[in-house]
């Protein structure tokens, strides 16, 4: 291993933080931390997992799309940010893309995914 993936990994394990093995077309909850003033609270945003960029290392993000008020909605999430407070994948998504940005031009049955029944975890996913 070359030394910055030895510092990334040390980096990864002094925030002692379990990122689920998800990918792009899981349905993902993300519990998020919101300052309203004084008080923080945990906001879940659930949706579609549309892409995860830059792997599992520390700089690794994802994007989640959801449907608010009939409009869709995009937000990306750095994957091991300090204000992410759980991330629980509701259900598994089978789909042929990394990136499912085809589904910003989709609405209503044409934007479904099918469910993966038999999902299998990656056998050096951490879990």
């Amino acid at each position: 291993m070359d030394l910055i993936a030895e510092l990334e990994a040390e980096q990864i394990a002094s925030l002692g933080k379990s990122v689920p093995d998800f990918k792009a077309g899981d349905t993902i909850r993300v519990g998020y931390k919101v300052t309203e003033g004084t008080r923080t609270r945990v906001q879940n945003y659930e949706g579609v997992c549309i892409s995860r960029k830059n792997g599992s290392g520390i700089a690794g993000t994802f994007t989640v799309r959801k449907i608010s008020f009939g409009e869709g909605v995009e937000r990306v999430f750095p994957l091991y940010s300090t204000n992410i407070e759980a991330i629980t994948v509701i259900r598994r998504g089978r789909v042929r893309r990394a990136k499912l940005y085809y589904l910003r031009s989709r609405r209503g049955k044409s934007a479904r995914i099918a469910e993966d029944t038999n999902y299998k975890p990656l056998s050096g996913a951490k879990a």
